[in-house]
C-alpha cells in the first residue's frame, strides 16, 4: 500500500463507513463492537485493507468481476478521456464508445447482432424478460409469455430476477414473485436426480425441460433462462449431451433461448463467452461483471437480427419498438473501459492464459481432494472453479455451512481471498469458488491452493 491515507484518516473513515454505509450481503451487527472491512487498493491480483494488510485476491473482486486485474492505468485513462469529451447522453442517441464497443462485442459473438446496454446484470436479464414478454403480446396474443429458469441458477436482484432464480434463501422473504416464470431442475450429475451419468445424464437433464413445457404447455413458454455454467448455485459444469438437446428442444417448440454470461462472459471460462464452448446459437446473451472489468458500470443485452426485427416490423404501430430505457445505459464510460479492456484480453493472450493457469487450478485443486476427504468434487472451467465440501464421499452429506465459511475465513488468515456459496441453497451452501483474474501465474495459482490446503487442514483435519 502506497501511504495515501495516514492512520488518522483511516481511522475517520472506518468511523464514516461504520456509521453511514449498508454494505451489500452483510450483517452489521458485528460492526457495534468491531470494524467493517475495507479495501483501500489494489494491484494486479492483490489488494490491501484499511490495516494495510496484503491479500491475494482468488474472486475478482468478491463478485468475479475484476478480469484483468487492479491498476490497469490505461482503462482509468480511456475512461478519464471519454468523460472529458462526453461523460453521458440518453440512450436514444448514440455515442463514439458505445458504437465502437459494440462493434468490437458483435465481432466475438457470431450469430448476434445487437446491442442493448444498461445498468448490471440483473438489469440486462429484465431487459431480455421484457423483450420475450413484449414478442408474445406482439406474435401471440399475449399467451406466449412464460419465462423458463433452472434450479440453482441466479439471474439478479430485483424482483423480476429473483422470480427467474432458482436459489431459495435468495427469495426468501421477498415475495410474492412476479408470475410467469417457471424452474426446469438443475443439472448437477454430482447431485444427480436420474441413475444415469455422462452423457446419459446431460441429456435426460435437458429431457426434464421438454416435460416442464408440456405440462405448461408449448404454447405458453416463451423463453428459457439459464446460466451456460452455473455461478452461485455452485459452479455446475452441465454434462456432455446436456446442451445439444436443450437446444433441440428450444427450436422444436419455437422458445427464445437466453444465456446468463453475467459471470461466465468476456473470458472467465478461456473463451469470450461460456456459451461458446457447447457449440449453441443463443437468440439473447446478457452480460455485465467483467465487461469493463469493474473500472466502470455496463452490462448489455445482446440479441439477434431476428429478435431486432420483431420490433420494427410495423413502423405504423406506435406501441410496436421496445418502449424500454436505461438511465446509466447513456453513460459513455462504461463502453470507453470496456473497449480497452477487451484490448487488454486480446493483446496480454489472456483467453489462452486462463486456460492454461484454469487447467493447472484444477489439477491443484484434484491433487488436494487426494489428501481431504472433505471434498466431494472439484468442477469448473478456465478459470472459474469450485470445489464442493461434504461430511461423507460416500454418503455426500454436504459438509456443515459455519464450517465452509471457517475454511474461507482460515484462507483469509493465510492472505488468500477465496468464495464459498452462501445464502443461495438450502443446506447446499458448500462449495468453495475460485474465480481468480485471467492474469493468474502459476506462482499465484500455487499460492491459492496451498492456502486452501492449510485452512482444510485446520478445519477439518
Amino acid at each position: 500500500m502506497d501511504g495515501k491515507f495516514q492512520d488518522n484518516d483511516i481511522s475517520k473513515i472506518v468511523d464514516a463507513d461504520r456509521a453511514h454505509v449498508w454494505h451489500h450481503l452483510t450483517q452489521h451487527k458485528p460492526f457495534e463492537t468491531g470494524e467493517p472491512r475495507i479495501i483501500v487498493e489494489g494491484k494486479g491480483m492483490k489488494v490491501w485493507d484499511q490495516k494495510g494488510v496484503e491479500h491475494l485476491d482468488a474472486v475478482s473482486g468478491g463478485v468475479w468481476t475484476v478480469n484483468v486485474g487492479y491498476g490497469r492505468e490505461s482503462i482509468a485513462n480511456a475512461v478519464r478521456d471519454q468523460l472529458i469529451q462526453l461523460n453521458y447522453f440518453a440512450g436514444a442517441a448514440g455515442s463514439v464508445p458505445g458504437a465502437l464497443f459494440a462493434e468490437k462485442l458483435i465481432e466475438k459473438m457470431p450469430g448476434m447482432t445487437r446491442v442493448y446496454y444498461c445498468n448490471s446484470g440483473s438489469e440486462a436479464n429484465e431487459k431480455a424478460f421484457k423483450m420475450i414478454r413484449q414478442i408474445a403480446h406482439k406474435r401471440y396474443g399475449g399467451k406466449k409469455h412464460k419465462i423458463l429458469y433452472r434450479d440453482r441458477d441466479y439471474h439478479g436482484t430485483t424482483i423480476g430476477a429473483l422470480s427467474a432464480g432458482g436459489q431459495e434463501e435468495r427469495i426468501m422473504q421477498y415475495g410474492p414473485m412476479a408470475p410467469g416464470f417457471v424452474a426446469v431442475p438443475h443439472c448437477l450429475e454430482y447431485r444427480a436426480q436420474w441413475d444415469l451419468s455422462g452423457e446419459e445424464y446431460g441429456r435426460r437433464a435437458a429431457d426434464a425441460i421438454e416435460e416442464v413445457i408440456l405440462r405448461e404447455g408449448p404454447d405458453t413458454i416463451g423463453g428459457l433462462c439459464l446460466e451456460p455454467i452455473t455461478a452461485g448455485g455452485g459452479v455446475i459444469v452441465p454434462p456432455e449431451g446436456y446442451w445439444p438437446r436443450v437446444q433441440e428442444i428450444c427450436r422444436k417448440y419455437d422458445i427464445l433461448l437466453h444465456i446468463d454470461e453475467v459471470v461466465c462472459g468476456i473470458g472467465r471460462t478461456g473463451k469470450w463467452f461460456g456459451y461458446q464452448h457447447y457449440g449453441i446459437e443463443p437468440d439473447f446473451v446478457t452480460m455485465a461483471k467483467g465487461v469493463a472489468s469493474g473500472y466502470a458500470a455496463i452490462a448489455c443485452c445482446v440479441t439477434t437480427e431476428k429478435v431486432f426485427d420483431l420490433f420494427k416490423d410495423d413502423a405504423s404501430d406506435p406501441m410496436n419498438y421496445f418502449r424500454d430505457i436505461s438511465t446509466f445505459g447513456g453513460c459513455t464510460a462504461g463502453p470507453a473501459a470496456a473497449l480497452e479492456n477487451m484490448r487488454i484480453i486480446e493483446e496480454e493472450n489472456l483467453l489462452e492464459n486462463c486456460e492454461k493457469m484454469g487447467a493447472r487450478l484444477i489439477a491443484n485443486l484434484e491433487a488436494l481432494a487426494e489428501k481431504h476427504a472433505v471434498i466431494g468434487q472439484v468442477r469448473g472451467k478456465g478459470l472459474f472453479c469450485g470445489a464442493e465440501l461434504v461430511k461423507d464421499r460416500e454418503t455426500k452429506e454436504p459438509a456443515d455451512e459455519k464450517l465452509c465459511a471457517k475454511v474461507v475465513a482460515e484462507c483469509a488468515a493465510e492472505r488468500v481471498i477465496i468464495g464459498v456459496t452462501n445464502r443461495s441453497i438450502p443446506g447446499f451452501n458448500n462449495t468453495l469458488t475460485f474465480s481468480p483474474a485471467l492474469i493468474a501465474t502459476e506462482e499465484d495459482i500455487d499460492r491459492i491452493t496451498q492456502a486452501v490446503d492449510v485452512a482444510l487442514t485446520r478445519v477439518f483435519g
